[in-house]
């Protein structure tokens, strides 16, 4: 008898069995692994949008309290995004206004378009296709 007829005669004999998945198990396990993903992948694809825009706002929210707050110690709005980290001619500058010592970026990695006017300002972020008008993201 061969060595090898010998162990598979002791491993039944002892009620030890080679266990292991069959191929039509595996393909069966990879076939529902797919379908899953295919569901699942496309939802969360177009949230990613969302979020970036949600984050958008978030930062506009806040440079809009830093300008505010920059037009209640100085009396106007700030020339530009600049004078709200570095203290310019202000007489009455409290700052910094942002706590970052740099501009902040929106979702998309550009600057926040700021834009004084007379009576207020504007805050936008140009998306994410970066050109004016479309999906852009304002105060």
């Amino acid at each position: 008898m061969s060595k090898q007829r010998e162990v598979g005669r002791v491993l039944r004999n002892t009620g030890i069995r080679q266990c292991g998945f069959t191929l039509i198990e595996v393909l069966l396990v990879v076939v529902i692994i797919g379908i899953l993903a295919a569901i699942v992948v496309p939802r969360l694809g177009g949230r990613t949008k969302e979020a970036q825009v949600a984050a958008a706002k978030a930062s506009i929210d806040g440079i809009s309290l830093a300008i505010d707050q920059y037009e209640v110690d100085n009396g106007s709005y700030p020339p530009s995004m600049q004078a709200l980290i570095t203290k310019g001619s202000e007489l009455n500058w409290k700052g910094p206004y942002l706590k970052k010592s740099t501009i902040p970026l929106d979702p998309w990695g550009k600057e926040y378009l700021y834009t004084p006017k007379e009576n207020g300002y504007d805050i936008k972020s140009l998306g994410p296709n970066g050109v004016e008008g479309g999906d852009d993201v304002t105060n």
